[in-house]
């Protein structure tokens, strides 16, 4: 007999969340439907009753359809949901009704995750996370693979988890975190580089109770040792290679849009953009429905860093709120980002905070600020979190290659440090 896993809420006491019905999320994203999901939109006589289709289909799979401007079919004007309206919350497809809950199971419990795609979440306002926990398990009931045991999760690559030594590692990183004596530029030039000296130490001779006391051993340094290893400057290949990375979380290809260029057109026009990107000149290149159309390169380079933002303080709190709700909500790695092993998944982590950072100071440029807002990182965190862990060029071999080169020189610190 199969038993369903426990569900471990996030563990973040300072992240909350409530809908606030602003309808952003039924914008611009692509909602994959499952059988259930069809069979309810087919009762409910929806094609009947507006005279056109609500779904479509791409490459084998259906989603719900959208508008010319990315909205959902069934976004209404005063942006609540219309099958919400007429049938209740618990009528809508699962994805839906599961935004912005992420379901992580590993060997021995599932993990409840929360996106930053979620402006409610970035914003932080609602009600604690743990008061959502019988709604997250009666949603969970309809995907059923997420309450099921996992292979047990890697801690390297080739390399399974110990016992505890996961449950460490987070514990771990959310300690250092949630520090308050570190500034925002050493936070995550300090995860860096934890992530960096794990990726080298021989862990197969340091498991279970070694791995602990190397762990605590490395962050009892932190932040003093980044002191004594000083990093130059991101080099300018790095610098390109940070961009690329920026493009991939960027890059939001939609449905109709695919359907209607087809497919060569479609990867033509990614790969312009990518080149575009690598190159960093001139102007940036139409992606994310004009996110940073018009804006030039060199105006986004003169932008500084966010530590010398006004609002430093606030974008602190938020992305160290973020990096915090990840790691503890099995969104680092595992089941939460395509399987990955925990130190690749930490690299990631670290990766996608640069991207974060690099597209804040885009938005300033575009916006003609002089430096990064709050309300700029808030939308950049949007963007960059809304493909972690569901978009398959992420967990692609091509993302990993681009993890293997950052590891030389340094090159996650840096990158980290330019931005941060």
């Amino acid at each position: 007999m199969t038993v369903a896993l426990p569900i471990l809420v996030l563990p973040v006491a300072a992240q909350r969340y409530s809908c606030h019905g602003c309808g952003n999320c039924c914008r611009d994203f692509t909602v994959q439907l499952r059988d259930a999901d069809l069979a309810k939109l087919e009762a409910q006589k929806w094609e009947e009753r507006l005279g056109e289709r609500v779904t479509v289909e791409f490459r084998g799979r259906r989603y719900l359809r959208q508008r010319a401007d990315g909205a959902c079919v069934f976004l209404m004007d005063d942006g609540l949901c219309r099958v919400h309206k007429e049938f209740g919350f618990a009528e809508k497809p699962v994805a839906c009704q599961l935004f912005p809950f992420v379901l992580a199971p590993d060997d021995a419990k599932t993990h409840v995750g929360i996106s930053f795609a979620c402006q409610s979440v970035r914003e932080n306002k609602g009600a604690e996370l743990r008061s959502h926990l019988s709604e997250v398990d009666r949603m969970s009931r309809a995907l059923p693979e997420t309450r099921l045991a996992t292979h047990r999760p890697f801690l390297a690559d080739a390399m399974a988890a110990g016992d505890g030594e996961l449950d460490a590692l987070a514990q771990i990183c959310d300690r250092f975190l949630a520090r308050t004596d570190v500034t925002l530029r050493d936070r995550f030039d300090g995860l860096a580089w934890l992530a960096a000296s794990l990726g080298k130490a021989k862990l197969a001779e340091v498991r279970a109770k070694r791995f602990s006391e190397l762990l605590t051993l490395l962050a009892a340094a932190l932040p003093a040792e980044l002191e004594h290893l000083p990093v130059e400057p991101a080099l300018p290949k790095q610098v390109r290679m940070l961009r690329q990375a920026v493009y991939a979380r960027l890059e939001d290809v939609q449905v109709n849009d695919a359907k209607s260029r087809g497919r060569l057109r479609t990867v033509l026009a990614q790969l312009l953009s990518s080149r575009a990107f690598s190159r960093g000149k001139g102007r940036v290149p139409a992606i994310a429905r004009g996110l940073l159309a018009g804006t030039d390169f060199r105006t986004i380079d003169a932008i500084p860093p966010l530590s010398e933002s006004p609002d430093h303080e606030a974008i602190d709190a938020l992305l160290s709120r973020y990096a915090r709700a990840t790691i503890l909500g099995g969104r680092a790695w595992g089941a939460g980002y395509y399987g990955w092993p925990a130190l690749r998944g930490l690299q990631a982590l670290v990766l996608n905070i640069a991207c974060t950072a690099w597209t804040a100071r885009a938005l300033a440029a575009s916006r003609g600020h002089a430096h990064a807002t709050l309300d700029d990182v808030r939308d950049a965190l949007g963007r960059i979190d809304r493909h972690a862990g569901r978009a398959p060029w992420l967990g692609s071999v091509g993302e990993r290659l681009r993890l293997e080169y950052f590891r030389l020189d340094d090159g996650l610190r840096r990158v980290v440090r330019a931005g941060i």
